[in-house]
């Protein structure tokens, strides 16, 4: 059919028809056609058309092939076809509105065969960059969406897996929720095993791929971030970082990735991120050794000068207020020869002009990084500036700030003044160490201080640029110290610097500059601390109003924060600019502006009246603090005596403790020697006796005959202990023989074992008795001869003999009776387990018995129910009956049917027999 169409248009005279009227006869084909191959063709033809025609093919097929993803899943030729045509009709369109999403996803996420699987990816990927908040809805409230969407990475074929990346890389941009879902289901292992099956570094686009998708897990998600620290995932990072000793083949790829790998690291020390999670992350970098590694490329041959960048910005953050990692920066050499330390080389490169701006820019945010909260650091580098610890025949890190901070370049002033603040910062006794740096300016004059030279650069009137980094340098060296505030003031000429400049009406380009030096002026104010006649408080605050006007010098401080590249700074520790002309501002510089602003405004609009009540009020508050202070202090020492005192109270209780147990001791010691005494007294008045055998009596000595009274005492004991034992018994039996007859016929033998072991122990009973009336008759025999000894003083030796026979005998008796006892023992127990699991049967089956005689009563009560309701119903039919006979209706009985129905087989069968 096909053919023949086919050649009949070919024959068809007239016009060729439009690409619309093409798609039209497609559409009805695909709408209309019965045959599978025909509908195959026609969405094969419409695929053809979509790229060129892809509004009128998305404007008349998109029902159609919406309606064959559902008709013909069966067929993964004619599904592939359709969403290869989808996908050209969505792509490249933000506002195509394709209502085929929530259809796609399932087959995306069900189907394994490649025609279907990777058109779907593909798809999903075009949906998810042109309406991708729509498409993440979707997919995240449905039932395992990204799961099965994670299952593309484990795809064994690399052109799904990789489009898979892809796709995941768009799923997870700007969705939190997508984010950690992504992260929980596996991801950071597989893609991990990925980088490394790939190459890592030395991988090709599926590495990159798979770095973009980590960073966009990690970014600005604090939970993922935890997730992959505590997964040790920082540890597997490590090699990426192997570049080796043959730096010369550096590939575009390679760069790229490496340049990825350097920002993963980032993100996972950021000072935007929570400096306890940050910690711990630097903790963990230098632990596994990957900040050694990265020392290592920082201080490498042949490294690319964008990847050396970003390795400087990386190390940066990664020792950035972790005294650990600082000390070890600070350890690091270059390998040179001498070795250098690092940080000397890496300032080099900052006053060093010829250097690219951004690696200046890393080098600064790398110092600034490792002096950020390292007190220790800031006082290794003013040493170096110090006259007592200057190396002649070495470069320190104070020479090369002090040479970029007097050089004709003015980025390099800038750079080696924010530098130079950055070692003050929060410092005061690095801020006075300063003071005493001396500068040889040419030969023949006298040394001037750094803190003199630099004011006098300003008053040269260099670059903006220059001016403005002093200025900083300046702000940051004199807050909040009054000692330097008074070397400042003590230059004649710089107070009347200052108010000229403040006071002049200058060009838009020097009003930050008009801004910085009320700031400095404002600063001496404040912390003045009035040891300068000339200069102090109130004078400075009169010389404002006279030479520039209060209004006028609250305006100009405001100028600094007005400015719109001060903001920039303040958003960022990092110094990133467009270019070297607008970089003014340091990070940490806005937040001192942002402290001493209102301080300073406050400061110079106060009265000499309000001064001095706050003068007073301060005297005041520090005789507070001096008598809290004194009080404090006795109270520590009092605490302290009470201390001692407890100690020496401890001591004195336990050697009480000692003592009276040595007191115990020797009261029972005085005792055991008083008992002695009276045994050997009793002993003395024994021999004084003249009887000498009156220790004897009947022939035994008295220690023997108590020893056989107590075993007497003992049989006795144990006598009336068996006694009980079988009247327990008894009673056992009894009870086991009542509850034996009740449980039946079945119990005869068990009936008759209890006979048979009543039986046994009556006799043994019997025994015992007899035993019983020997053993007394002995004991009265022993107790009469006790009490009426014989003429000679002795028993006659033969009854001797017959009495301990009989004792021997009686105790052989009582050891088998024992063993007798014990094995009747358990054979009671064994009996009362068996009767116990009679019992048991016969519980559980009258139980049983009781439940079927429940059902049965159940079920013949509803079969009596069942048996009324069918007798209502024939008595309804009947009468139904009877109201059709009687409309004259023709009613067929049931006996007439039976028998119409016997007469149809029967003719059946006639019909069979003549064929």
């Amino acid at each position: 059919m096909n053919f023949f169409r086919g050649v009949m248009g070919g024959q068809a005279a007239g016009p060729q028809p439009s690409g619309a009227e093409t798609i039209q006869k497609l559409c009805d084909r695909v709408a209309s056609s019965t045959l599978l191959e025909d509908r195959r063709d026609a969405v094969r033809a419409l695929k053809s058309l979509s790229k060129k025609y892809r509004m009128e093919v998305g404007t008349q097929a998109m029902d159609h092939l919406i309606n064959i993803l559902q008709t013909d899943r069966s067929d993964s030729e004619i599904l592939g076809y359709a969403l290869d045509t989808l996908y050209n009709i969505i792509c490249n369109d933000e506002e195509e509105d394709c209502p085929v999403k929530i259809i796609l996803l399932n087959y995306v996420l069900t189907e394994f065969d490649f025609h279907v699987r990777w058109p779907g990816v593909k798809l999903l990927t075009a949906l998810l960059k042109n309406q991708g908040v729509q498409v993440q809805g979707i997919i995240l409230v449905s039932p395992m969406g990204v799961s099965r969407l994670m299952d593309l990475l484990a795809d064994s074929r690399e052109v799904i897996r990789n489009d898979g990346l892809l796709l995941l890389q768009q799923l997870t941009k700007s969705n939190a929720a997508i984010q950690k879902i992504v992260a929980f289901e596996n991801a950071f292992e597989r893609l991990l095993d990925i980088i490394t099956e790939e190459g890592s570094s030395d991988g090709g686009i599926v590495v990159e791929d798979c770095l973009l998708l980590l960073l966009n897990l990690l970014k600005n998600n604090s939970s993922n971030q935890n997730f992959f620290k505590e997964g040790s995932y920082i540890q597997r990072m490590k090699p990426w970082f192997e570049v080796g000793d043959d730096n010369s083949g550096w590939s575009a790829q390679k760069v790229t990735n490496l340049h990825l790998m350097l920002q993963l690291v980032r993100v996972m020390v950021s000072p935007v991120n929570s400096p306890g999670a940050t910690a711990s992350c630097q903790k963990s970098m230098y632990q596994c050794g990957l900040l050694q590694q990265l020392c290592t490329i920082l201080m490498a041959t042949g490294v690319p000068a964008d990847i050396l960048t970003e390795t400087i910005n990386t190390v940066s953050e990664v020792i950035r207020g972790s005294q650990v990692n600082q000390d070890y920066f600070a350890s690091v050499n270059a390998p040179s020869n001498p070795p250098r330390p690092a940080i000397v080389v890496l300032l080099m490169s900052m006053v060093n002009e010829r250097q690219p701006f951004v690696l200046r820019c890393a080098v600064l945010y790398c110092f600034q990084c490792f002096l950020y909260k390292n007190q220790k650091g800031q006082g290794e580098i003013v040493a170096t500036l110090l006259p007592s610890t200057i190396d002649a025949n070495s470069i320190s890190a104070g020479q090369l700030l002090c040479g970029g901070l007097f050089s004709a370049d003015s980025l390099s002033n800038w750079c080696a003044a924010v530098a130079l603040a950055h070692a003050l910062q929060d410092n005061l006794t690095q801020k006075e160490q300063l003071l005493r740096v001396q500068l040889a300016t040419s030969l023949g004059k006298p040394p001037v201080s750094l803190l003199q030279q630099c004011t006098n650069i300003l008053s040269q009137g260099s670059k903006v640029q220059t001016r403005v980094g002093l200025l900083m340098l300046l702000c940051t060296w004199i807050s909040n110290c009054p000692i330097a505030v008074t070397h400042f003031l003590h230059n004649q000429e710089n107070v009347p610097f200052l108010t000229a400049q403040i006071s002049e009406n200058l060009g838009e380009d020097e009003r930050l500059v008009q801004g910085l030096c009320a700031l400095l002026l404002g600063i001496c104010i404040y912390y003045n601390d009035n040891s300068l006649e000339n200069y102090t408080k109130e004078k400075l605050k009169q010389l404002i109003e006279k030479r520039i006007g209060k209004e006028n010098f609250v305006e100009k401080l405001g100028f600094i924060t007005k400015h719109e590249l001060y903001s920039r700074a303040a958003q960022k520790p990092q110094p990133v600019f467009p270019s070297p002309e607008q970089m003014l501002f340091d990070h940490e510089f806005t937040k001192l502006v942002k402290e001493l602003e209102g301080m300073i405004t406050k400061a110079v609009h106060k009265s000499s009246e309000e001064e001095k009540k706050e003068e007073e009020v301060k005297k005041t508050l520090e005789q507070h603090d001096n008598i809290v202070t004194q009080y404090k202090e006795l109270i520590r020492e009092q605490d302290a005596q009470i201390q001692e005192l407890k100690e020496q109270v401890s001591s004195m209780a336990s050697q009480t403790e000692q003592m009276q147990t040595t007191i115990t001791q020797q009261v029972s010691q005085i005792q055991q020697h008083k008992d002695q005494y009276n045994i050997l007294k009793l002993k003395l008045g024994k021999d004084n006796q003249s009887q000498g055998d009156g220790s004897q009596m009947n022939g035994l000595q008295t220690e023997e005959l108590t020893q056989l009274r107590e075993e007497m005492e003992e049989l006795r004991k144990q006598h009336t202990l068996l006694q009980s034992q079988l009247g327990d018994k008894d009673a056992l039996i009894n009870t086991l023989t009542a509850e034996g007859s009740a449980a039946g016929s079945d119990n005869t033998e068990l009936l008759k074992e209890l006979e048979a072991l009543r039986s046994q122990v009556q006799s043994q009973s019997a025994e015992i008795n007899q035993m019983k009336t020997e053993r007394q008759e002995l004991l009265r025999r022993a107790e009469s001869s006790d009490a009426a000894p014989s003429s000679d003083g002795s028993l006659d030796a033969a009854k001797m003999a017959e009495l301990e026979s009989r004792l021997a005998a009686l105790t052989t008796d009582t050891e088998r009776l024992k063993g007798e006892a014990k094995s009747s023992s358990e054979s009671r127990a064994e009996l009362e387990q068996q009767l116990a699991s009679v019992n048991s049967t016969v519980a559980i089956l009258q139980t049983e018995k009781a439940k079927l005689q429940t059902e049965v009563q159940e079920s013949k009560k509803e079969q009596d129910d069942l048996l009324m309701l069918l007798a209502d119903q024939d008595q309804k039919i009947h009468s139904l009956k009877q109201k059709l006979k009687e409309l004259g209706e023709t009613v067929d009985d049931e006996d007439d049917l039976d028998a119409r129905d016997q007469t149809d087989d029967d003719e059946e069968e006639e019909d069979d027999d003549e064929d």
